[in-house]
């Protein structure tokens, strides 16, 4: 599939960010699931980080070209976020970033373990940006967001959609849980800040943050 352009301004060092669709499946509680992802990569010319690398390696790949992988940044271990990890790790010699509350997934389905731990408040830089990592457990316990202040996004992974909180009614996820997260650690940021979501549709903090009394009123 071809990449989008970058969707967001770039920074003056250059930083840009690239939206890859990806498709595959996703498997959990013995069920199957056919699903469109949305892989993030970001970085300048000369290096780049990948957030979620899913279902198709070589299309995710073609996006990073001939730049340095910082590293692969998976914001939680669901098969369907990290099934295309080991080939990248293959590829770009990157280690591979997860945090280890989710150890418990990533291990139903990879046979090495993760290169390295995320940790909250954890940073990684690229050109002249910072992604700061916010362990934000519900749809998963070890579930993490990066924010990037500089250009006012978030990359929310499974946390938070366009619409409401990602799902909680499969193993190791718990409704109580992600709203505290969503409400503590994310509609505390700016209402401007972009919210790029690991499925479907951007939003924007702002957007989000009126409806987290419909979100409980509904439970899910």
């Amino acid at each position: 599939m071809a990449h989008s352009h970058p969707i967001l301004p770039i920074s003056p060092g250059g930083v840009r960010i690239e939206r890859v669709v990806t498709s595959g499946v996703f498997e959990l509680d013995g069920g199957s699931w056919e699903v469109d992802n949305n892989v993030w990569v970001i970085g300048d010319d000369n290096e780049c980080f990948v957030i979620d690398a899913a279902h198709e390696p070589v299309t995710i790949l073609s996006v990073v070209g001939d730049r340095h992988v910082l590293g692969i940044l998976c914001t939680h271990g669901h098969n369907d976020h990290i099934n295309a990890v080991p080939e990248l790790v293959s590829h770009t010699g990157a280690a591979a970033y997860l945090h280890p509350a989710d150890r418990v997934l990533w291990d139903q389905t990879q046979e090495a373990a993760p290169d390295a731990e995320l940790a909250d408040g954890q940073t990684f830089a690229v050109g002249d940006v910072e992604l700061r990592v916010l362990h934000t457990p519900g749809h998963a316990p070890g579930a993490c967001c990066f924010h990037v202040p500089a250009l006012d996004v978030l990359f929310s992974g499974d946390t938070l959609f366009n619409g409401g909180p990602g799902a909680t009614g499969r193993s190791f996820s718990d409704f109580p849980t992600i709203i505290d997260s969503i409400r503590d650690d994310l509609l505390t940021l700016h209402d401007r800040t972009i919210v790029l979501t690991g499925h479907g549709d951007a939003t924007s903090i702002g957007a989000e943050k009126p409806h987290v009394q419909e979100w409980l009123d509904r439970g899910h």
